[in-house]
């Protein structure tokens, strides 16, 4: 008998305020393209043996207090600078296999790590960024969740123009592969208002990235290679996704 696969209902949410506290989705894949995500991400990519987040430094602090330090690394970053004390910031380019390879990030950033903790309850969840846009897709085109959130991380409770247009690259992908109707894909007004952004600025998402507040606040901390590195698309072939509460290994 042929299975008839129904399309995805996917939900868009700007911020993890704004994320229904009465309903858990199949799905849920939270976004912070400048920088949390990104950095994961390529953490995994580059042989970490997972990322561990928190929204709260005191408790990075103890729960990591338990692994050797050679098999740890501390991340903290707060308004886009390193915390003092912590090993690294929330800089992609910073994760290379040198340093990371086999050993444990321990990461709380701004918004990133807020937002992941806001989905953990979901029956999967998945951490996307312009960088791996593709590997996320094909998840879920291979395993079609009724219900998919994309949640975007903001900054500090407030709209952020890099989450969005990322969650509108994902549902432009998603919504050319399935060939459905673009009613019988969205869930809310606000994936059809990513969509559209996406649409507007797919070849110039650097240039966008930079005008957005948060690119700007990168700039003047003069993270501009940061920058240029998350405004990339589809450049790595990996999928953090959660394997417990708080801990993504790549898929």
């Amino acid at each position: 008998m042929l299975q008839v696969h129904l399309p995805v209902k996917l939900f868009v949410f700007h911020t993890p305020e704004l994320t229904p506290s009465d309903q858990v989705p199949d799905c849920a894949i939270a976004v912070d393209v400048l920088r949390a995500t990104s950095t994961i991400a390529t953490a995994l990519a580059a042989g970490a043996e997972a990322v561990q987040v928190f929204s709260d430094l005191d408790e990075l602090i103890r729960v990591s207090a338990g692994w050797d330090a050679s098999q740890r690394i501390r991340a903290g970053e707060r308004g886009g600078s390193q915390v003092e004390g912590f090993d690294f910031g929330n800089s992609p380019l910073a994760c290379t296999p040198e340093f990371v390879k086999d050993r444990r990030l321990f990461i709380s950033t701004t918004n990133g790590t807020r937002a992941l903790a806001c989905i953990r309850s979901a029956k999967v969840v998945l951490a996307a960024a312009l960088i791996n846009r593709q590997a996320v897709v094909d998840y879920l085109l291979k395993h079609r969740p009724e219900t998919v959130w994309i949640v975007g991380s903001g900054w500090e409770g407030s709209y952020s123009l890099e989450d969005t247009v990322c969650a509108g690259a994902i549902a432009h992908s998603l919504h050319t592969s399935l060939g459905c109707s673009l009613t019988d894909l969205v869930g809310n007004d606000e994936a059809i208002a990513a969509l559209s952004l996406y649409g507007q600025w797919h070849d110039r998402l650097h240039e966008l990235l930079q005008s957005a507040t948060h690119g700007q606040r990168l700039l003047r901390l003069e993270l501009a290679d940061d920058l240029k590195y998350c405004a990339q698309t589809d450049t790595l072939d990996v999928l953090p996704i959660q394997r417990e509460p708080g801990v993504l290994v790549k898929n």
